[in-house]
């Protein structure tokens, strides 16, 4: 489940267009002057940036990873900031003395039904609000099209959807299916589209992009992922791609 701080600085900007500016002023607005907001695979604080971005910068964040690289890069730029190392895939031991709202960014794709359904079912007991952004929905395109970019999709989707470390991950069907999970645990649920649009103007993280989306269908089966590439790498600077994600907010039951 990790990723480098170099892939993370170069997706934040993409991140920080896409997400949902009201859910997320929503969830800035449960927390309480005395809570802190705990943000699961927080990586090197990108969630409590775009916090702050939109006006949030008053908030105290606690950063949860298990990459001691990442939190170190974290702790330098946040100073102010709880740093903590432990397993995000142990729920019963999150940290939630305190906590006012617990965030996550990009991780709920990754994470196995299970969990998902531990977190809701610990956030309800504790009446805490979660915030869970930018998951990948499984939906893919690019202008102009390839023949052969339903197929690779396909394939990625399918790779999404394996073992990342903790059980089979939900991959694309994370949105909906946590929205599901905290329904039923009496949260009121928010679910809202927040896409990356990636414009020629973004050609590094495009490339990195395509490679990574490459890679994963060539190991789940596609066979011509590399011809995919190539054309798809051939034209980054004339291209534009949409890449589908959700962003979540469940409010606890009163």
């Amino acid at each position: 489940m990790g990723f480098t701080a170099d892939w993370l600085s170069l997706r934040e900007p993409a991140d920080l267009a896409a997400r949902n500016a009201d859910l997320l002023a929503r969830a800035a607005a449960c927390v309480p002057a005395d809570a802190v907001v705990l943000d699961l695979g927080s990586g090197t604080g990108s969630t409590a940036r775009a916090f702050a971005a939109m006006g949030h910068d008053a908030l105290r964040w606690r950063f949860l990873d298990n990459d001691a690289t990442l939190l170190a890069v974290a702790r330098q730029t946040h100073p102010g900031a709880e740093c903590v190392q432990g397993d995000l895939g142990a729920v019963e031991d999150l940290p939630l003395q305190g906590v006012g709202l617990v965030t996550a960014s990009a991780l709920l794709d990754l994470m196995p039904l299970p969990w998902v359904a531990a977190l809701a079912g610990r956030l309800r007991a504790a009446a805490i609000p979660f915030y869970g952004a930018l998951s990948y929905d499984g939906h893919m395109g690019w202008t102009p099209a390839h023949g052969e970019d339903a197929a690779v999709t396909a394939r990625f989707n399918a790779h999404q959807r394996g073992n990342k470390g903790i059980g089979a991950a939900l991959g694309p069907d994370s949105g909906a299916q946590s929205a599901r999970v905290f329904a039923a645990e009496g949260f009121e649920v928010t679910l809202a589209d927040s896409p990356w649009v990636i414009g020629p103007d973004q050609a590094a993280l495009h490339a990195a992009l395509l490679e990574g989306i490459a890679a994963a269908a060539t190991e789940a089966g596609h066979a011509t992922a590399d011809v995919w590439l190539a054309a798809r790498r051939a034209s980054v600077a004339q291209s534009q791609a949409e890449i589908g994600h959700s962003d979540l907010l469940a409010l606890p039951p009163s």
